[in-house]
């Protein structure tokens, strides 16, 4: 029997994440060379945008988002990481003694170990599922949290037109993104929340009522 690793137990997660990778490597990437400057037209009078990943990496909220989602999926990557090492001492100790077993337990034995392979497969699978639901949750929760702000700073500007997005540049003058992340600062600092559970059953429905 041959084991074959899970795929990148070590590395399974980086891509779980991505909304937070500029939070993250603003943090420990090293300073790049400054890019030419943008030379900007005349401000559009009532035009105003915001970048929202800018926003969302800049915010204390996100910041501490990007932080606890990093510590669930370490605690995950230990849990498996630990889990396969496990296996594979399992498995390389039954190739060493298949040869003093007996065929009908050297097949016995070889299929349990692929039993808990499989399943361990599954449960990076899962893992994997829990993080995008959690990462999914509290950038929901984040951005319910940061819409309000957003119309307030749109009305406080006099915006008429208001772009969004990720690569969203002009002017300066039109962009409203510091204040949003001043004003999301200035209403909520983190998030309390776990790793979701996707392999928990769901609460059984109440049973009808018997009829009379």
């Amino acid at each position: 029997m041959t084991f074959k690793k899970t795929t990148a137990v070590a590395g399974a997660f980086a891509t779980a994440f991505a909304v937070f990778a500029s939070s993250a490597s603003a943090q420990t990437a090293p300073a790049a060379a400054a890019p030419a400057p943008i030379r900007h037209g005349a401000a559009v009078p009532g035009v105003c945008f915001y970048n929202f990943e800018r926003a969302l990496a800049s915010s204390d909220v996100g910041k501490a988002v990007a932080a606890r989602i990093n510590v669930i999926a370490k605690e995950v990557e230990v849990e498996l990481t630990n889990e396969e090492k496990t296996l594979t001492t399992d498995i390389q100790g039954f190739d060493r003694a298949r040869a003093t077993m007996t065929p009908d337990a050297a097949e016995q034995r070889a299929s349990q170990l692929t039993i808990r392979r499989n399943a361990l497969a599954r449960k990076l699978d899962l893992r994997q599922r829990e993080l995008q639901a959690t990462r999914g949750k509290a950038l929901d929760r984040i951005e319910q949290e940061m819409s309000p702000v957003v119309i307030a700073t749109y009305q406080a500007r006099s915006c008429a037109v208001l772009l969004a997005g990720s690569v969203v540049t002009g002017n300066p003058q039109m962009d409203i993104t510091d204040q949003v992340v001043a004003g999301l600062n200035a209403k909520i600092k983190t998030l309390t929340f776990n790793r979701e559970r996707l392999d928990t059953p769901p609460p059984a429905a109440p049973a009808a009522a018997a009829r009379p």
